[in-house]
This record gives C-alpha cells, structure tokens and sequence, in this order.
C-alpha cells in the first residue's frame, strides 16, 4: 500500500523536483485541512504550520520508512509544529472537539447511505459527514479512495467497481477491503491528537 509514498521519498531524495512538486501537491491541502480542524479554524495558522511541517518532513524524508503512510508520517510531524505553533505565540493549544471523535459520527460514518431523507438536520449531519470523509479519502491510493467512494457514496455494487477498474469482481472485492482497512487507518489518524 505504501510503495508509491516509498517511491516518492526516494526520488525525493534522488533530488528528482516532480517528486518535490508531487510531494507538495498532494501533501499540502490535507495537511491545512488537518491543522484547520484542530487549530479551531484559524486559516493563518493552519496555513503556517502545513508548510513547517512540509519543510520538517523534507528535512527528514530519508527517515520515511513507510511502516504508515506518508500522510499519517506527515500528521504526526503537523502535531509537533501544531504545539510548537502554540509556545512560539505563548498560549496552550485550544482544545477542540473533533466531531469524527464524537460516537455517533464514528458509526455514521460506517454507514453514511442511513443519511437520507428530507430532514434538514439530517442533510447537515450528511454534509459534515462528507467532509470528513473526504478528508480521510485524500490521505489514500487513489484506486482505494476512488473504490470506496463508488461503493458508499455513490452507492454502485462491486461488479459496477470492478468494471470501472477492469477487474473482476472478486479482485474488486479485494481492493474494497484493503481500500476499508486504509480508510480505518486513515481516519484513526485524524483521531490520533
């Protein structure tokens, strides 16, 4: 699963700059969106700690092992630059409550197709859900977020997936566990502050 972040150290460290601006491109705005979530929206900050965290992280690609991915890597560098943030401007960390923390939200988010209906409340919770979901989603494969995606929200059967991949349906079966257990992964992560 993580052989294409190992990939992408690696040509990092060959000093290959695609990799550089891969690395960015795909690092950067999940990593906003993570210090967003827990530094109580202050896009300035968010915005100033995702970019110490690619500097730190660039620094230190050649102790990238790939035992996680490279985002999870990534967010446990952003932790560190989160609390470094907080003492440079002389204040403790803001305690937030992330609403994927919350219970509820956690079995919601297994089962995001029970959102449906008219209800107003419900279609907020649905959207906030999605976000969330999202989220975590960016941090994968591209091949697992798009199967996982199809499958729960939009809701296609594993033979439409395996079609879409050109695989059969017991391969796709395969790729949606895996792509489950990236996912769960993932979104333990996002748990992790």
């Amino acid at each position: 699963m993580h052989d294409r972040d190992l990939d992408l150290a690696r040509r990092m460290l060959a000093g290959d700059e695609e990799a550089f601006n891969e690395f960015f491109d795909r690092s950067f705005p999940a990593l906003y969106r993570f210090a967003m979530a827990r530094m109580n929206q202050d896009a300035d900050g968010a915005e100033e700690v995702a970019q110490a965290t690619l500097v730190k992280a660039i620094s230190r690609i050649g102790t990238f092992r790939g035992e996680a991915s490279l985002l999870t890597w990534l967010c446990t560098i952003c932790r560190r630059e989160m609390s470094r943030f907080y003492e440079r401007a002389g204040r403790g960390r803001p305690t937030t409550e992330l609403i994927e923390e919350v219970p509820e939200i956690r079995a919601a988010l297994e089962s995001l197709s029970a959102l449906a209906g008219d209800d107003p409340g419900a279609a907020l919770r649905r959207k906030e859900i999605m976000r969330l979901v999202h989220m975590t989603l960016d941090r994968l494969p591209d091949r697992y977020a798009d199967a996982l995606e199809w499958k729960y929200i939009e809701g296609l059967p594993v033979r439409s997936i395996a079609a879409r991949l050109a695989l059969t349906p017991k391969a796709a079966e395969s790729l949606l566990t895996r792509a489950r257990e990236a996912f769960r992964d993932g979104f333990a992560a996002l748990n992790a502050v």
